[in-house]
């Protein structure tokens, strides 16, 4: 199992970016993987291949309304523990 916090936003759309972060949290939330929003992160769990797919998803949904788009992530995993 992978723990990933990570942070997308646009870099060109002003200091209001909350309806381009909303792309991204519907896309997370439609997954079906577990997650936990916070006020500067997103936290998902699941396989590390569906971890990565979700945040591709992201990163590409916030990118196609924006010229620039960035993103952080965090990872961690632990074997044999959820």
């Amino acid at each position: 199992m992978l723990l990933a916090e990570f942070s997308i936003w646009p870099m060109d759309k002003g200091v209001s970016v909350g309806a381009y972060v909303a792309r991204a949290v519907e896309i997370v939330d439609r997954s079906g993987l577990s997650y936990q929003l916070g006020p500067l992160g997103t936290c998902i769990e699941g396989e590390y291949d569906a971890v990565m797919a979700v945040i591709r998803a992201c990163h590409e949904a916030v990118a196609a309304g924006s010229g620039r788009g960035m993103c952080t992530a965090k990872m961690g995993s632990r074997r044999g523990h959820p």
